[in-house]
């Protein structure tokens, strides 16, 4: 099977929880949604339509992700704009309304100096090939960003792999983030000088927007390698050991 491996990286980015509100905060780094509305700006699918969760989506195209910075997390305050009850005059004029102030902000977190690598596979060797193309030349159909339109992302070509699914109770070194569904009983090493970190994220979502699976998955925040007995990981022909969502 062929991976098509790339990094992507940018100062700053938000992969907002699902759970948050008034004060927004991010994942540690972008769930398998948010992986395929950056292969779907690649690609060029049409945005209004949400196209690119059901061609990126997991019945089609899998994905995995490492971690290649130390996550680190910063908040800062965002300035937004009220919009109601025409407070944004069209003279550029804003106003205050006795119900409404005309600017609020809000406190948000975000991460500093994200660096991840993407690891996909598709069932069409078509789109996978154009991905490939896509990506090989810089030549992407949308600008790319981390979690908000405003947070830029720049990438770089890995390259094409072939990988071989394996199983089994061998403790192996793995690089990308997992489920804690693929752990066997006992199967994870803690190891001195390395942390672990557990977080549920969206795995699966329609393209009404609404998530269909949730899974926690396991990482090491400052991407070093995880040692643990896993029920299946692919092994790429360039020595990385990672999991597919």
């Amino acid at each position: 099977m062929k991976v098509l491996v790339f990094d992507i990286w940018a100062d700053y980015a938000h992969f907002r929880k699902f759970y948050t509100t008034s004060s927004p905060l991010t994942f540690s780094f972008p769930p398998p949604p948010t992986i395929s509305g950056i292969l779907g700006a690649i690609y060029g699918t049409d945005k209004n339509t949400n196209k690119y969760l059901e061609i990126f989506g997991c019945k089609e195209c899998r994905v995995s992700i490492r971690i290649l910075n130390p996550i680190k997390k910063v908040r800062m305050g965002l300035n937004f704009i009220n919009t109601k009850d025409n407070c944004w005059q069209p003279v550029l004029k804003i106003t205050s309304k006795s119900k409404h102030e005309p600017r609020t902000q809000i406190r948000t977190e975000f991460l500093k100096d994200p660096k991840f690598r993407i690891y996909v596979v598709h069932e069409n060797k078509n789109i996978f090939e154009e991905l490939v193309k896509r990506i090989r030349d810089r030549q992407i159909f949308y600008t790319i960003s981390l979690g908000l339109s405003e947070l830029i992302a720049n990438f770089s070509f890995v390259g094409v792999f072939i990988c071989e699914e394996k199983f089994g109770d061998t403790l192996v070194d793995i690089h990308s983030v997992f489920p804690i569904t693929n752990l066997s009983e006992n199967g994870l090493v803690i190891e001195e000088g390395k942390k672990y970190f557990k977080e549920k994220i969206p795995i699966i979502m329609k393209q009404n927007r609404v998530v269909e699976k949730y899974e926690d998955v396991i990482f090491e925040p400052d991407g070093k390698t995880i040692r643990a007995k896993l029920k299946n990981y692919f092994k790429l022909e360039n020595g990385e050991n990672i999991v597919f969502f």
